[in-house]
């Protein structure tokens, strides 16, 4: 899997202002990858955003990286099982900001996947809800929109407390922003 590289988050409209030229901790950024869709790429995928949170120096916990990489594995998994049919292909997107990060995976399929009530006798089925449950246990949220081109991005935000205070509201969708080369140091 390749990484296709680094653009500064969507703040949205709640974003503070900042002085002019200051692009915020070296942590945040949006980055992308694709994979096939293929029950191989769920370990490549946790492995990937891992290492992709080690590089970056994401201030992250490790409870908080556990419960990311168990979204991760149920979102990838589900457009895996779900979406191949109409997308060989899916996008894993990972956005830090000042006070958030969020992952998203994309698929090409139009459906709308919705949590199923749990179902003892039922020996799968329960991603979503696992989803769920993560993301509000650790006081974020999740939900699925729909992308350009007429496929879905299934998402979850969770909060990140950097050093050093509060951050910018997450971005409520996918976040738009172009995929860029990634900044060089300066």
């Amino acid at each position: 899997m390749e990484i296709l590289g680094s653009t500064p988050p969507d703040r949205g409209p709640a974003a503070p202002r900042v002085t002019p030229g200051y692009e915020g901790p070296g942590y945040e950024g949006v980055w992308r990858f694709t994979a096939p869709a293929l029950d191989s790429s769920v370990p490549r995928a946790r492995h990937t955003v891992r290492q992709l949170l080690a590089h970056r120096r994401v201030p992250v916990t490790e409870d908080l990286v556990q419960s990311l990489l168990l979204i991760v594995s149920e979102l990838v998994t589900n457009a895996v099982r779900h979406a191949a049919v109409l997308s060989p292909e899916i996008t894993v997107e990972l956005s830090v900001g000042g006070g958030w990060i969020r992952v998203a995976v994309e698929d090409d399929h139009p459906y709308r996947p919705k949590a199923l009530e749990a179902d003892q006798s039922r020996t799968g089925g329960r991603g979503l809800l696992l989803v769920q449950a993560v993301a509000e246990e650790a006081g974020g949220t999740h939900d699925v929109s729909h992308v350009a081109g007429g496929g879905k991005a299934v998402w979850a935000v969770l909060p990140l407390a950097p050093a050093g205070g509060t951050g910018a509201a997450p971005p409520a969708g996918p976040v738009t922003a172009p995929v860029t080369s990634p900044r060089r140091p300066r």
